[in-house]
């Protein structure tokens, strides 16, 4: 298509992932830059003056913000390649469901407050996380993936957050695997795919750690 396709993201960012495995789940070629929590590019700042935040996808100079809006506009855009989403209105309908949910009750309810909050706010986010998490193990029953024996959307938008398992279970004394075994089976099947061990790559789990660690330790959590 001779497109123009550049994504804005940093390596610790779980939204961020959910873009380049997407992108690479459909083999679209795009130059990644790496933007700085500290200090924002004048692109970002251009490209998505109301948050300022990464993930950006611009396509031939035009921004594209949030991942899971991100990752709708790469399935209608590229639509000649294999699709994230079901064709099934329903299904397109649950998969943005659950999506949501990882968003709200995953990350911003649960783990979020699990890292950054100590006492009775952080045991109030790590009920948020487990239950999300069950929910999540739940819906995924005996399935492959989300969508069935394919990789799709739902599995996009939660693979990312894998990479702070580890994470959760430090600050939060968390069993993950224990109270959700068939999740975490899903998960290391994802890893076997290259779109995923590919970003995963430029991720390790130690750098969340790390940076989870040094927030605590700024806001006097720990």
């Amino acid at each position: 298509m001779g497109d123009e396709l550049i994504l804005l993201g940093y390596d610790i960012s779980m939204f961020a992932m959910r873009v380049s495995i997407a992108l690479d789940e459909k083999g679209i070629e795009y130059e990644y830059r790496e933007e700085s929590l500290d200090n924002k590019s004048p692109l970002l700042l251009e490209m998505n003056p109301v948050h300022k935040k990464v993930p950006v996808l611009i396509h031939n100079g035009k921004p594209v913000s949030e991942s899971l809006i991100i990752l709708e506009y790469i399935d209608e855009v590229w639509n000649d390649k294999p699709p994230l989403l079901p064709s099934d209105p329903y299904q397109r309908a649950q998969a943005r469901f659950w999506a949501d949910l990882i968003d709200k009750k995953i990350y911003i309810n649960g783990g979020r407050v699990v890292w950054f909050s100590k006492g009775e706010e952080q045991e109030a986010g790590k009920k948020e996380l487990m239950d999300g998490l069950k929910l999540l193990e739940a819906e995924l029953g005996e399935k492959v993936y989300f969508g069935g024996d394919k990789f799709g959307f739902l599995d996009v938008a939660l693979i990312p957050f894998y990479n702070c398992f580890d994470t959760f279970e430090r600050c939060g004394k968390l069993r993950i695997e224990e109270h959700c075994p068939k999740l975490i089976a899903w998960a290391k099947r994802c890893m076997e795919k290259e779109s995923v061990s590919k970003s995963f790559a430029m991720a390790h789990p130690s750098k969340i750690d790390e940076y989870v660690l040094m927030t605590r330790k700024k806001y006097g959590i720990e």
